[in-house]
């Protein structure tokens, strides 16, 4: 629980600090790599916010992801995490080819949820193959809804 506290702490700044928001999360997990995308408004489109790890040239290819499309798209669209223990081996079609380039393998998304609406999804992955926890799974959606909650 001290982990969601220090992570949802950076929450009362004004303005949020994203990106420092997504490094303690992604250092709280252990992982390398993250993503924090947001939901357009009236849209089904993804847009990035924060991100760290990601490779300059996979950069058009995750600015913007389609609700559907992707670890990040298909946790938005089924409202529940999605989780590969190691992406560079998944062949279920989760992942979108690119996504290989991160060189990450034990992956989660999970998306950003506050009273029932979509705020988008937050993403984190380690360079080692990984089966998150039930418990951190419970951890990364409160995160999201916290997250959420703010950009109500």
């Amino acid at each position: 629980m001290e982990k969601i506290e220090r992570i949802t702490a950076s929450l009362e700044q004004s303005p949020v600090d994203w990106q420092e928001l997504l490094s303690e999360c992604i250092t709280s997990f252990g992982c390398s790599t993250g993503t924090l995308h947001f939901l357009e408004t009236d849209t089904d489109i993804l847009k990035l916010q924060a991100q760290i790890g990601i490779p300059e040239f996979l950069m058009p290819k995750v600015s913007k992801i389609p609700i559907g499309k992707g670890m990040a798209g298909i946790a938005a669209e089924r409202q529940e995490p999605v989780e590969l223990c190691n992406l560079q081996t998944d062949t279920s079609g989760i992942a979108r080819p690119a996504a290989k380039e991160t060189k990450v393998e034990g992956s989660i998304a999970v998306p950003m949820m506050f009273n029932g609406a979509l705020y988008g999804t937050l993403g984190i992955a380690k360079p080692v193959p990984y089966d998150f926890t039930e418990e951190e799974k419970n951890n990364l959606m409160a995160i999201g809804e916290a997250i959420a909650r703010t950009l109500a």
